[in-house]
């Protein structure tokens, strides 16, 4: 890792470093239930030794304590790592700048990060096993008198700017006639939001699972919930350009997307070692991250024709809101590492 994560740590949001992984579980760990588990080996692909990849962790996506407690990489002919990011705007921009090799975000943080001319590609497409579910939600605190979109009419609205929250605000408001001047969207990062909507300094807060949840569980109600037509219940792996224009780098990358898929796939089947995860990379009460399976369960598969399309309609939305000053063309930053037809939700585990 170089010196630029530690700039981006001011400049960009909160992010840690976890130490290199060789193998994710302990060497005296012989449980582990993906460690020789159906992927290349270090016999088969003895060049890939060479390379630490750091996977973008969003938020406490559990990825990390997943990888351990799985050891899904143990059998690797490579090294991983993990940098902690809180939201998705940041990790596309250590992509770009090749601090992390690949990592997974919503919706608007590719758009966001295109029309900045980043250097990334959306590589594979995380698509919810429970597409009724929201991600995200926009909640009003208890006791709030608004009760749809369309009150949120001259209101602060907290938002984490350039988040797949911040595409959400922008979609209600539109659904209800309105834009974004008609509204106060309060940019902030989800903890300096969390602190503003649970002091009454703004009406109303787009943000996503398990925040929203347990706001939810504390009290607050959910005005707007995070589902079409007006939101994406899907999130995008974005991978660094640099990684991805070395054929043999590119080959351990695609290895190690694979195995991320692999130990996802294994914790849906999993359900009460997946909500560990999430509470120890969270640092959330084992109940909440229970609360917040449902919405997050997903499965990885190639990026598609309509994909493009959904995210080209949003990132058309952003131009047209004034979000964005650059107009984005999604087809450009699409890069599929995954052979048509992959599906992980079809992955099958001893």
């Amino acid at each position: 890792m170089r010196n630029a994560i530690s700039r981006l740590v001011i400049a960009a949001g909160p992010l840690a470093l976890a130490g290199s992984l060789v193998a994710c579980g302990s060497s005296s760990d012989t449980t582990a239930p993906l460690s020789n588990a159906g992927n290349a080996s270090s016999a088969e692909h003895p060049e890939w030794s060479k390379y630490t990849f750091t996977i973008g962790d969003n938020g406490g996506d559990g990825s990390q304590a997943l990888a351990k407690l799985t050891g899904v990489f143990d059998s690797a002919p490579y090294k991983v790592r993990f940098a902690r990011f809180t939201y998705g705007p940041p990790l596309v921009q250590a992509a770009a700048s090749g601090d992390i090799d690949l990592g997974s975000v919503g919706d608007v943080p590719p758009i966001t990060g295109a029309a900045k001319e980043y250097g990334f590609k959306i590589v594979a497409v995380n698509r919810s096993l429970t597409p009724d579910q929201a991600v995200e939600n926009i909640i009003v605190p208890k006791g709030s008198k608004l009760r749809t979109a369309a009150d949120l009419k001259g209101k602060r609205i907290a938002v984490p700017q350039g988040s797949s929250a911040h595409g959400l605000a922008l979609n209600a408001l539109k659904s209800a006639g309105l834009g974004p001047k008609d509204a106060k969207l309060v940019f902030l990062d989800p903890a300096a939001a969390a602190t503003a909507f649970n002091t009454g300094k703004v009406d109303a807060w787009s943000i996503w699972n398990p925040q929203s949840a347990i706001a939810v569980k504390n009290g607050a109600r959910i005005l707007v919930k995070g589902l079409p037509p007006i939101d994406q219940t899907s999130s995008y792996y974005v991978a660094s350009d640099t990684s991805l224009k070395d054929r043999t780098k590119r080959a351990a990358l695609t290895d190690v997307l694979k195995r991320l898929a692999r130990e996802y796939a294994w914790a849906i089947k999993h359900p009460d070692q997946y909500a560990k995860a999430l509470s120890q990379e969270q640092g959330i009460p084992l109940a909440d991250a229970k609360a917040s399976l449902a919405a997050i369960e997903n499965r990885v598969t190639p990026v598609e024709k309509a994909d493009i399309a959904l995210e080209q309609k949003l990132a058309d939305a952003f131009l047209e809101a004034g979000q964005i000053t650059k107009k984005v063309d999604l087809a450009s930053i699409t890069d599929n590492l995954l052979p048509a037809g992959y599906d992980s939700s079809r992955l099958t585990f001893d």
